[in-house]
C-alpha cells in the first residue's frame, strides 16, 4: 500500500538504517503532480538503491512563495500521490522552510534536487558533502511546473 511508504522523521530514520544500498533524497512541494516530476524522481530513484522524498507541508510551501492559494493539494493527499509512484520508496512530510533538519536526520548518500536550483544554494548541500556524500542535480523536463498549470487551469476559467 502507498501509505505504507509514508513514514514520520524516527520512523523514517528507522527505515534508512535498514537499507544497505545508497540512500538517494529528494525533496520539493508536489503540489500538482506532472510529467516533470516523475521524471526528476524517476532519474533520482536509477541512481541508487531506495530514494527517499521530503514533501513539503503546507505551511512550509506557503513561505516558498509559490503564489496565492498555494499549495492546492493538502500535504498528506500530495505525500500519497508521491508515495504511489514506483520509483519512491520512502516520503516524509517536512514542516521546517528546508529540509535540512530531515537530511541530517537521514543521512542521503546523494542528494538530488531538479535542475533549476544552482547546486551551491541546495539546502543540506553541506551536510551531505561533509559525510562523504555527493549532490546532484538533474535537468528539468521542459514544458512542465506546476505554475504553468495553474496559469492554465485559471485562464481557462
Amino acid at each position: 500500500m502507498t501509505t505504507d511508504k509514508m513514514r514520520e522523521g524516527a520512523e523514517a530514520r528507522r527505515w534508512r538504517e535498514t537499507i544497505a544500498g545508497k540512500v538517494v533524497f529528494t525533496n520539493g512541494v508536489f503540489d500538482l503532480l506532472h510529467p516533470g516530476h516523475v521524471a526528476l524522481l524517476e532519474q533520482a530513484r536509477g541512481q541508487g538503491d531506495a530514494l527517499i522524498v521530503g514533501v513539503n507541508s503546507d505551511r512550509s510551501a506557503r513561505h516558498l512563495s509559490k503564489g496565492t492559494g498555494r499549495p492546492i493539494v493538502p500535504a498528506a493527499d500530495r505525500a500519497r500521490l508521491v508515495a504511489a509512484l514506483e520509483a519512491v520508496d520512502c516520503v516524509v512530510v517536512f514542516d521546517e522552510d528546508t529540509p535540512e533538519t530531515l537530511i541530517g536526520t537521514l543521512e542521503p548518500d546523494l542528494l538530488i534536487k531538479g535542475g533549476d536550483y544552482p547546486l551551491d544554494t541546495i539546502p543540506g548541500r553541506e551536510q551531505v558533502l561533509a559525510r562523504g556524500g555527493e549532490v546532484s542535480v538533474i535537468p528539468v523536463l521542459e514544458g512542465y511546473s506546476t505554475t504553468r498549470l495553474v496559469e492554465r487551469i485559471n485562464a481557462a476559467s
